[in-house]
């Protein structure tokens, strides 16, 4: 970025002043972004303002607009609500009301407003912003304002930050809150099946979302729910039938427990509410079989005596709304991330805004942030609901976006077998290799299913590639990986042997299964195991067959994709740690906390990590550093303790430094602060690898199985010929991978070329972009020229047109 451009953005915060406020509902995460705002907007040199109570707070003006520094947002991110408070507020819908709120800004000479809320509360801002010009010329009439502060103050920036759990606001892939939602909608779910199959229950869980199925779609998803009723798309009439057929055919398999989950919004085809208790006590004209053909009705022509479905198939029964809970609780490491990120993006359009500026959202888009034009996003957001309010499903379903129609797509394909329309030739194995991540599971059960729903024979292989040489191979079925979604850890087994080491013997193996596609789901070693096997092809003929690696390690190390499965199972884990770690500071002496993670070479655990918890460093091996900068961080955590912080974190992955080793981090930081802080080690160790994958890895492992498969499937056909399988292109070797929105298949061995095999690392990594958004957050001493060639070069520094369906 050219010096004059870096100049002219020093010079537009010099005298700015922003304001903040939260407004609708609260969501996880509002405070993160509360926190980026304020400090980015500092940094710059604005004045930074908080305005409590939302709309409310800014048109009663008072002690409701406090000027902020930096500390009046110091340990908030891991806050869920919003510690500035938000009020629906009546008075703002009306001119009278706008008018107050623009005496109160124009008051603190605020120019720049950043709303952080739903669609209603933005296109609250934008009326506020198109009236502005008339406001103030009725302030100067009534005596109000002089024409002179009315000139200083003639146009009002707008930038909003959508918060809501919903997910419902059209143009930006995620909205602050949805992912700490579905976080407390899966702990819910995890508890109850533990309950419900001590008991054989049928559990039906009402979640949140208004008239989007969002929520309920993904977590019905990520639970594997046997029935899912969402307001995009309504059930037949008749369902009540299917319903009561497809339960028994589940416990008649053996299943336990049975959950149905349903949104808060979910209708029927004539548009009439579907409410739980309905669910629960769904209503049936007698009948004698469960065949889908028996008579059904919707809710409105039932018959009088009805047979409730306790009564009908003995199922113990219970209904679950979940309600506000949704809605508490600390935000998850994604919200804090997605939020930070936001926040600084919406400073930089506020200092990049002209009067011919539209108002912009900022929105998420893969891994970027990016700016939408706010009423065309809002003008999409309502299409949806006027599909939905004409009937016209299919199109709603479009509108809420690629992944939402994704996302419901793969449910269908997953929830219940369908037998396949022919046998197929092929055969498939699956394996998981290297260290165990959560989602593994996920993905080995959506891939059985999706290989079934294909009609391939479909084998899983014991403890990775050992177990293929050793013939640890079985085929199973669709009932067998029942139960997996929820799963850590690997339920197959996992060994980090590579193929060299056993070549004979897996070739062996392949020949005597026929396997004809290998799925491999694992880390690094995955990786680089079939890129041995596929260079073992002109040896071998049996080993020109299909590849596909799934990436799965906590570290996020494996070329090909910008996230690994597991990766975001091991940042909430290592951050709900370093929280507590934290949190035991409160009420101590002044203290720095040295914390350890995993992640071997890659530092994307500690980063990400320290985003999350707002970290005062964290030291990886890609960023290289030296006695100087430890020196710095040092000094930074003298002069933070004499604040009213008495207490700092900093993380050290594993294998940043071959002499800066974690003891010798411990022994500097305590002889420096000596008579100042106090130091505590804490090596978070395997508690990273384990515990139940977040929504996020079990959807995405989801679809990572589904996706491969059918890329396979696809292969097969076309290397398929006289009767065998003969695949020997580098194209049909390949690494599955989110590359920002798009899931892409990568050539091993084109991918070879890239990889730094020494640190098992890729040779580029995107989250490199995040370091020095950590290190502004953290200290706003850095360079802003460091700040914005970097991070915002490469990440957020430029602006895109919504379109429909986006």
């Amino acid at each position: 970025m050219a010096a004059a451009e870096l100049e002219r953005l020093r010079m537009a915060g010099a005298g700015m002043a922003i304001a903040v406020l939260t407004s609708g509902g609260d969501a996880q995460g509002m405070n993160a972004a509360v926190r980026a705002v304020t400090r980015m907007g500092i940094y710059v040199g604005a004045k930074v303002f908080l305005i409590y109570e939302g709309y409310e707070g800014l048109v009663e003006g008072g002690d409701n607009i406090k000027q902020a520094n930096w500390l009046s947002v110091s340990n908030i991110i891991q806050l869920g609500g919003t510690v500035i408070g938000s009020a629906r507020c009546k008075a703002f819908t009306t001119r009278a009301g706008r008018l107050r709120a623009a005496r109160n800004l124009v008051e603190h000479g605020i120019t720049n407003l950043c709303v952080i809320g739903g669609d209603g509360s933005l296109t609250g801002a934008n009326i506020f912003r198109s009236e502005w010009a008339g406001l103030l010329e009725e302030l100067v009439r009534d005596g109000q304002i002089s024409e002179e502060v009315a000139r200083k103050n003639c146009h009002l920036n707008i930038v909003g930050l959508v918060g809501s759990i919903d997910n419902d606001f059209c143009g930006t892939d995620m909205t602050i809150g949805t992912d700490s939602a579905l976080h407390r909608i899966m702990e819910v779910i995890d508890a109850i099946t533990t309950t419900a199959q001590s008991h054989q229950r049928t559990f039906v869980l009402e979640v949140m979302g208004r008239h989007c199925g969002y929520l309920a779609l993904v977590s019905g998803l990520a639970s594997g729910a046997d029935w899912l009723f969402i307001p995009e798309s309504p059930p037949e009439d008749g369902w009540e039938d299917l319903m009561c057929e497809r339960l028994g055919e589940t416990r008649s398999r053996g299943s336990r427990l049975n959950i149905i989950i349903i949104a808060e919004g979910a209708i029927d085809r004539s548009g009439k509410p579907i409410s739980s208790n309905y669910v629960k006590d769904v209503r049936h004209c007698p009948s004698t079989t469960l065949a889908p053909t028996d008579t059904g009705g919707s809710p409105s022509d039932v018959p009088s005596s009805p047979q409730l479905v306790v009564q009908r198939l003995g199922f113990d029964t219970r209904v679950t709304v979940l309600g506000h809970v949704q809605r508490g609780g600390t935000p998850s490491a994604f919200d804090r991330v997605l939020s930070s990120k936001m926040g600084m993006e919406a400073v930089m359009a506020l200092l990049e805004a002209t009067p011919d500026t539209p108002a912009c959202v900022v929105s998420h888009s893969g891994n970027q942030s990016v700016r939408l034009p706010l009423m065309e996003c809002v003008q999409v957001t309502k299409d949806v609901q006027k599909a939905m309010d004409e009937k016209r499903f299919e199109e709603a379903i479009q509108l809420r976006g690629r992944s939402f129609e994704n996302n419901w797509n793969i449910y269908k394909l997953l929830a219940h077998q369908k037998p396949a329309q022919e046998k197929s030739p092929f055969s498939l194995a699956i394996l998981n290799v290297g260290a165990p991540a959560a989602g593994m599971n996920a993905a080995v059960r959506s891939a059985v299913r999706i290989s079934i729903c294909q009609g391939h024979t479909i084998y899983v292989v014991s403890d990775g590639f050992e177990g293929l040489a050793r013939g640890q191979v079985r085929e199973v079925g669709w009932h067998d990986v029942a139960g997996w979604l929820g799963r850590g850890g690997s339920m197959l087994g996992t060994k980090r042997t590579l193929p060299k080491t056993c070549m004979e013997k897996i070739v062996e193996n392949v020949r005597k299964f026929n396997i004809q596609g290998l799925l491999v789901i694992g880390g690094f070693e995955a990786y680089e195991g079939v890129l041995q096997l596929v260079e073992a092809r002109g040896q071998y003929e049996e080993l020109c067959i299909v590849m596909c690696v799934i990436p799965a390690t906590i570290s996020n190390n494996v070329p090909g994709t910008d996230f690994s499965l597991g990766s975001d199972t091991a940042v909430n884990a290592a951050m709900e740690s370093c929280d507590r770690i934290k949190q035991s500071a409160s009420g101590t002496k002044r203290r720095v906390f040295i914390v350890e993670t995993m992640g071997g070479y890659c530092g994307y655990l500690s980063t990400v990590t320290g985003i999350a918890v707002g970290a005062d460093a964290a030291y990886v091996y890609e960023d290289p550093f030296t006695i100087h900068d430890l020196k710095a961080n040092v000094e930074h955590l003298t002069d933070k303790m004499k604040t009213d912080i008495q207490r700092g974190l900093v993380l050290r992955n594993e294998k940043c430094h071959e002499h800066y080793t974690t003891e010798f981090l411990y022994n500097l930081y305590s002889s420096e602060g000596k008579g100042i802080f106090d130091c505590r080690i804490n090596v978070l160790g395997h508690l990273q690898q384990g515990g139940a994958p977040t929504p996020f890895d079990r959807n995405y492992g989801t679809k990572l199985g589904v996706k491969a498969v059918l890329w396979m499937s696809e292969k097969l056909q076309q290397v398929y010929s006289k009767g065998r399988v003969f695949a020997n292109s580098g194209d049909t070797a390949c690494v599955i991978g989110l590359r920002k929105k798009v899931v892409a298949f990568s050539p091993v061995t084109e991918l070879k070329k890239v990889t730094d095999f020494e640190h098992r690392l890729p040779q580029e990594q995107w989250w490199l972009n995040l370091r020095l958004m950590l290190k502004m957050l953290a200290n706003y001493q850095i360079s802003l020229t460091e700040y914005i060639s970097g991070q915002m070069e490469h990440v957020t520094r430029r602006t895109l047109s919504i379109e429909k369906g986006f």
